[in-house]
């Protein structure tokens, strides 16, 4: 998933960007409300961090601007913790709020918890007898726990939620890794080869397939022996 932070304090933005980078996001980040809610206006995210005490456009106001043609899901970030500060947070249009000083954990809940809203997804997915759980960011075959990294996860979570489909390098590269233009780096095919051997080298059938030319898919074929 892809996240914006507005934020103008570097130590909080390099504190989130770490802990969301290690969960598997994709993460960008400005300081200041006007080039926020540009990249918010301009780019798909599935949710925005905001400050609200931003230099020039605050964010209450880049908030309520944004509302004018974007429903991206919004967590106000901020050390204002008054009622009245939080009401017009919450008036504006965010879909949460947060108090500085914040525990990284309960804003990961709080990102899963909203952008679970905002897409109406289910939180788990089944291929074969391969279980996903989204907001555990757990995996599992035939009950046995898959030691995956946080890229992975991601990887798999992506073919997962396209299963029975071929996904493509390209789409691959923009999803798991924020890379939207062709390289030359093999990064998918080196992350396929891990992710393969930790979720079908133990197992008869295989789940994730190679359409040479075209991509991956993830799927159960039971008819069908391994590739």
């Amino acid at each position: 998933m892809k996240i914006l932070i507005v934020e103008d304090e570097p130590k909080t933005v390099a504190y989130l960007r770490k802990g969301l980078t290690e969960q598997g996001y994709s993460v960008d980040f400005v300081g200041d409300g006007e080039d926020g809610l540009h990249l918010a206006q301009t780019l798909d995210y599935d949710a925005i961090v905001l400050d609200g005490m931003l230099p020039g456009l605050d964010g209450v106001a880049m908030l309520e601007r944004l509302r004018q043609t974007r429903q991206t899901p919004v967590i106000m970030l901020t050390a204002r913790d008054s009622v009245d500060d939080r009401l017009r947070g919450l008036g504006a249009g965010a879909d949460d709020y947060l108090v500085k000083p914040f525990s990284f954990l309960e804003l990961l809940a709080r990102l899963q918890a909203i952008t679970r809203r905002g897409r109406g997804e289910a939180t788990t997915i089944t291929v074969g007898d391969l279980h996903l759980d989204l907001l555990a960011r757990r995996a599992t075959r035939a009950g046995r726990r898959l030691n995956l990294t946080a890229k992975e996860f991601a990887l798999l979570a992506v073919l997962g939620r396209r299963q029975s489909q071929i996904v493509s390098k390209t789409i691959i590269t923009e999803l798991v890794w924020d890379i939207n233009f062709d390289t030359n780096t093999n990064v998918v095919e080196v992350a396929i080869k891990r992710l393969r051997a930790k979720i079908d080298g133990m197992f008869e059938t295989k789940l994730l397939h190679t359409v040479r030319g075209m991509g991956y898919v993830l799927e159960y074929r039971p008819d069908r022996g391994p590739e």
